[in-house]
């Protein structure tokens, strides 16, 4: 692999050019490089971490040691309980950066999110259905009902959006309406479903990775691994598209397309960590924001953006399970108890 970055050869001075091979080359913003250097390395404290803390602490050795697979006395608690709960975390996390990336660069708005193009309402909605009628016995054991409904309401979005191309500001304004009216169909069954049942559903739809594991963590690891080609080509398409349409367009961008292809994309990533842990909101809000501001690029980095939301929610559900023993607080009212703030400081940003 080849590497190359001095102004001599057009390469402006902050970036550098990999060529893995002579016909392959991918430009990498060195700021961006070593921001996410860091972050890999927060990831990893944040998982030793998590690991490590909770109502029974583990010495990082014995973290290792069981990891190694090497018999000690907190086999269960690290391998069976903690283990495969981080490494859900982290890849919703990722998933969920990623895909605000793509929400917020096809919308141009840092306001977006997945769940403001029905991605939650929509999982949300196909969850309650499928209660309702009996296919599933809870929501924990329907994620690919789940994936399916936020699917199906971001396609609805989409074409009723769609007016001889696709406006932002309509794509938004048309998720929000279509939003509220899946959260109705929510409320109406909460209010009409047996105690128990409506338990599990309001539990589910805060967010949570209590009792996730393997099972959940291996088909969002495979989602992931399959969308790395169209995520290659994601990270060069956001970049014309941080430009307005009509400069876009003027150098040969089919921006139409583009915006298709980056939204189906993120909106696949959003639904199969909705599925996997429940609607977690603002981290796919927050994540890419935050990952612009410590990169300091003119669009947002869809890398960054994937390891902020990864360190932002194992994080998040490290201080849910050690803020108040015994309870344990699902981390989808932390993250939106963090959010709010946020959110209310961007919009008086912006104003």
């Amino acid at each position: 692999m080849r590497l190359s970055g001095t102004p001599t050869n057009g390469v402006h001075p902050g970036s550098l050019v990999l060529r893995p091979t002579p016909r392959l080359s991918l430009l990498v913003h060195r700021r961006s490089l070593a921001v996410a250097v860091v972050l890999l390395t927060l990831l990893g404290a944040a998982m030793l971490a998590s690991a490590c803390l909770g109502q029974t602490l583990v010495p990082p050795g014995e973290v290792w040691a069981a990891l190694r697979g090497t018999p000690g006395p907190y086999d269960l608690v690290v391998m069976e309980l903690r283990v495969p709960r981080i490494v859900v975390g982290a890849l919703v996390g990722l998933a969920l950066g990623v895909s605000g990336a793509l929400v917020q660069t096809v919308t141009r708005n840092p306001l977006a999110s997945p769940d403001v193009i029905g991605v939650g309402h929509g999982a949300a909605a196909a969850t309650v259905g499928a209660l309702a009628t009996g296919v599933v016995p809870s929501p924990s054991a329907m994620p690919v009902v789940s994936v399916l409904g936020g699917l199906a309401a971001a396609a609805l979005v989409y074409a009723l959006a769609w007016r001889n191309g696709l406006q932002p500001n309509r794509f938004v304004l048309t998720g929000v309406g279509i939003g509220v009216a899946l959260s109705a169909v929510v409320q109406l069954y909460l209010a009409d479903s047996e105690l128990d049942a409506a338990e599990q559903l309001k539990l589910w739809l805060t967010g949570s990775l209590n009792g996730r594991g393997w099972e959940q963590a291996r088909p969002l690891a495979a989602v992931l691994v399959l969308a790395l080609p169209a995520l290659v080509w994601a990270s060069r398409a956001v970049r014309p598209l941080g430009l307005d349409a009509d400069t876009a367009a003027g150098l040969g961008v089919r921006v139409d397309r583009m915006r298709l292809g980056l939204t189906v994309l993120g909106v696949v990533l959003a639904a199969a960590a909705t599925g996997a842990a429940g609607p977690i909101g603002f981290v796919a809000l927050t994540s890419p924001q935050l990952a612009r501001r410590l990169t300091r690029t003119p669009h947002l980095p869809l890398v960054a953006s994937g390891l902020t939301g990864a360190v932002v929610l194992v994080t998040a559900d490290l201080v849910a399970r050690v803020l108040v023993p015994p309870l344990e607080i699902p981390v989808g009212a932390l993250t939106a108890l963090v959010g709010g703030p946020y959110l209310l400081w961007l919009l008086g940003r912006r104003n």
